[in-house]
């Protein structure tokens, strides 16, 4: 009797299982208001980006130069903030390429060492010296 009860309960009881948890795994996770570090600290990285490119735009001698160019300085702030997030993080990286004020000499100096090192390694035969 027990054993009949069981064959024809088993597969009910796993046939509701299934069944009830389907919609469960079914349904989309709710979305949280949690956000990653890495995703916020992109965005502080964006922003302090946007702000140096709007210091850079702000400085007197960049004005002066963008109006001897004919371009209108408050055209170039409305497409700044325009831009992406990843337009402003390649300006950016463009902005921090730029030289300062530096002269040839720090150019210079460093073919000077590549090439240097190249001839010592063998790979070059630009200075005798190094024989």
């Amino acid at each position: 009797m027990m054993k009949t009860i069981s064959r024809v309960l088993s597969p009910l009881l796993i046939a509701c299982l299934v069944l009830g948890s389907l919609p469960v795994a079914a349904a989309p996770a709710p979305a949280s208001g949690l956000i990653s570090t890495q995703e916020a600290l992109a965005q502080d990285r964006v922003s302090a980006d946007r702000e140096r490119i709007q210091e850079v735009l702000s400085r007197q001698d960049v004005q002066d130069q963008l109006v001897a160019q004919g371009v209108d300085p408050a055209e170039v702030e409305a497409r700044v903030a325009a831009l992406s997030d990843a337009e402003v993080r390649q300006m950016a990286d463009q902005l921090e390429q730029l030289p300062a004020g530096a002269s040839v000499v720090g150019v210079l100096f460093a073919v000077f060492v590549i090439l240097l090192v190249t001839d010592i390694l063998g790979l070059t035969n630009a200075f005798p010296f190094t024989r």
